[in-house]
């Protein structure tokens, strides 16, 4: 993971007073098979027993992002953080609550998520930019300036079904930074791909993050949270347990697992 020491901390007094992203009190539940076989479904079925099982994902989420901040999230495997974003994205709706979005989003949360793998990668380009609030005159014009940041001419017009996991995680994440977004949503994905690529996306993020732009970045990799976020929350166990400064907030996460 690329050092960001050099990246500067913003002010809460330095933020946008604008909402980007309102939750309240936002829950998701989510049910599963009980039974993985017929064999095992059809006893439970007719001894009169449930053959599903129901389990709330997050339970009753209230959070305020502002335009402008660096937002971490942090939590242990399962505990909601994927769920969360893709409420926001739009990819999931909340069983309770609501949500609100001020602003253009761009999802990097699924590696490829909405490419099509029988297509090219010219034209998942425009795919994925439509898909993303552009118009096709947008993606046009934008074209070589994704595929020049992907570094990928020389596969652009190969269907993306033949590509390494990092090709796609370096188209998907040109064209979702080249959409112009107002709010960038990040799990995870970047600890795919080489060093060199690695440094380039975090570069970009930098210029977004100093530009006003607002991030979500989920990570396991505290280290990156406490120098790249303005704050971070703190998910475990389906609940929004803190929220608060990046070394605070990780460090009462650290004391919790102890």
């Amino acid at each position: 993971m690329p050092s960001l020491n050099s990246v500067s901390t913003i002010s809460q007094s330095e933020l946008n007073s604008e909402p980007a992203i309102e939750l309240s009190h936002v829950s998701k539940l989510f049910r599963r098979q009980k039974q993985r076989t017929v064999k095992e479904l059809l006893p439970a079925l007719f001894g009169g027993q449930s053959a599903v099982e129901s389990f709330w994902a997050l339970n009753d989420i209230s959070l305020t992002i502002q335009k402008g901040e660096t937002i971490g999230i942090i939590g242990p495997n399962g505990s909601g953080k994927s769920t969360l974003l893709k409420l926001i994205a739009g990819v999931s709706q909340p069983t309770k609550g609501t949500i609100k979005i001020h602003g253009r989003i761009a999802p990097l949360i699924e590696l490829g998520a909405g490419f099509h793998p029988e297509l090219t990668g010219r034209e998942n380009v425009f795919l994925n930019g439509v898909i993303l609030g552009m118009t096709r005159a947008e993606v046009e014009a934008k074209f070589k300036t994704i595929v020049d940041f992907a570094e990928l001419w020389d596969f652009i017009d190969e269907p993306v079904k033949h590509y390494s996991s990092g090709m796609y995680l370096r188209l998907a994440f040109s064209v979702a930074v080249n959409t112009n977004p107002e709010i960038l949503l990040i799990d995870e994905i970047l600890a795919v791909g080489d060093e060199a690529f690695q440094n380039k996306c975090f570069n970009r993020l930098k210029e977004f993050k100093h530009s006003g732009k607002t991030i979500i970045y989920v990570s396991h990799n505290r280290k990156s949270i406490v120098e790249f976020c303005t704050r971070v929350v703190y998910i475990n166990k389906s609940h929004l347990e803190k929220t608060g400064l990046p070394s605070e907030v990780c460090q009462y996460y650290s004391e919790t697992e102890a």
